[in-house]
């Protein structure tokens, strides 16, 4: 589950006159463009310095096999709340998919090194994000999204739920700020059980901050959602992943 496909990055220039055209229609004149390194997912990632303050914008091509992404993160946008980047607008035009969101200034990625206080944070935006319900729009079920490594119907049914989960919490996903975590990108949101995010934090706090699982698992262990989890269906997600 940790596998990203990887898109070529455009600059700010590489689009078409008509492309930037409509997105400076949308923002206002723009003094500067700066591309954004992080993220894997997008063809064009920029910070934009407007008369209005500064905007993140992504795209992908209209004709782009992942830019059902970009739809299901603008119909989710409504629902996340203060945990995500207000989402200023949807734009599709010249061919393209374009997200404006509200920079976020002064943030960095996450460290999820042991003993980062980076840690803290995260669990305060989860245990937030599982009092979410999942929004009545169009998103991947976790017991579907897992089916082919849960064969037994029970451990699997245990998966499903109301809530609105995150479920990609890459550190570049996670934008921290003096005072919280920020989550974006959310193109993978999924309905699901509200101990599922906590699952796989531990399984990025063990791939990328070096934890091993006892560590991590006391980390979850803070959060509602995660006391909540049946042992047996956190032992099958675990084999799964």
């Amino acid at each position: 589950m940790l596998t990203t496909m990887v898109t070529a990055r455009l600059h700010w220039n590489d689009l078409l006159p008509a492309a930037r055209a409509a997105i400076e229609a949308r923002t206002g004149s723009i003094h500067q463009a700066h591309t954004v390194s992080g993220g894997h997912n997008s063809e064009i990632a920029v910070r934009l310095d407007t008369d209005h303050g500064a905007v993140f914008v992504k795209g992908l091509r209209c004709d782009h096999p992942r830019v059902w992404t970009q739809r299901r993160e603008a119909a989710v946008a409504p629902y996340t709340g203060s945990l995500a980047p207000t989402l200023l607008w949807h734009l599709e035009s010249a061919g393209w998919n374009f997200l404006g969101f509200a920079f976020i200034d002064e943030g960095r990625h996450a460290d999820y090194s042991v003993g980062s206080p980076d840690l803290q944070l995260l669990a305060q935006a989860l245990t937030a994000l599982a009092e979410i319900p999942a929004p009545p729009v169009e998103l991947k079920r976790a017991e579907d999204r897992w089916a082919a490594y849960i064969p037994d119907p029970t451990l699997r049914s245990a998966l499903s739920g109301g809530h609105l989960a995150h479920t990609d919490f890459n550190p570049e996903n996670v934008i921290i700020t003096p005072t919280r975590a920020t989550l974006v990108d959310w193109a993978w949101s999924t309905a699901a059980a509200p101990w599922i995010d906590p699952a796989l934090g531990c399984i990025w706090l063990i791939a990328t901050g070096k934890h091993d699982p006892a560590e991590a698992e006391q980390w979850a262990s803070r959060m509602p959602a995660w006391r909540s989890a049946p042992p047996d269906a956190l032992t099958a997600f675990a084999e799964a992943n």
